[in-house]
């Protein structure tokens, strides 16, 4: 019984002993991590040095129209705004001159050099097509077409690919013409991979242009 009690008095103090060795530890977030405002939100990451970053435009998830537009522009171009392909379509969205000269967009360096000016070209092209398509989307959205549920955020990512006009031919079609860019990419393959978005604040303008200010 004595051997007991020693052992649990033993054990008791080694405890205090260790436990007055800990003290709480408080950190000031504002000083350990870089607190990054993007997009007019603010995203913290556990460094303060911008270099430890080798790519800050990673794709979001989710059905928000941030996450549409990171998705896409990943999948067009890795998220680099300076790309320039084989066929000379540029930036992280992949426009071609004709296209950017119809959101009002006619120096194409300037265009590169400016990530504002891609990101509301993206927004303009995506009204212009709205406004074209409109009648394919009231007719088609929440139907299964060929196989995939169409949504408006689908058919706005296969105009983006292959343009307004080989959306309603797709359509028109039941979907059963393979239509695709010079690469090989499907419309379909588009519908599908970038459905179910919230594309809804996207006002339909035949007319849009971007702002170059």
């Amino acid at each position: 019984m004595v051997k007991k009690w020693y052992f649990y008095a033993s054990l008791a103090i080694i405890v205090a002993f260790l436990s007055a060795g800990f003290k709480p530890l408080k950190l000031d977030k504002n000083k350990w991590f870089l607190v990054k405002n993007i997009d007019g939100k603010k995203y913290l990451y556990p460094s303060l040095e911008e270099e430890s970053y080798t790519n800050m435009n990673v794709p979001f998830t989710g059905n928000l129209f941030i996450g549409f537009k990171e998705a896409l522009g990943f999948k067009e171009s890795q998220g680099k705004y300076k790309k320039i392909n084989s066929l000379g379509y540029l930036g992280k969205y992949q426009f071609g001159i004709e296209t950017l000269k119809s959101v009002g967009v006619r120096d194409s360096l300037l265009f590169l050099r400016s990530p504002k000016i891609q990101e509301r070209a993206f927004v303009a092209l995506l009204s212009k097509n709205k406004a074209i398509l409109q009648d394919v989307i009231a007719r088609y959205e929440g139907t299964v077409v060929n196989g995939i549920l169409v949504t408006e955020s689908g058919i706005l990512a296969a105009a983006h690919l292959g343009g307004a006009g080989s959306v309603k031919k797709y359509f028109k079609n039941n979907g059963k013409e393979y239509i695709k860019d010079a690469y090989g990419t499907s419309i379909r393959s588009y519908m599908k991979a970038f459905g179910g978005y919230d594309t809804s604040f996207i006002t339909a303008n035949i007319n849009a242009v971007v702002s170059l200010k």
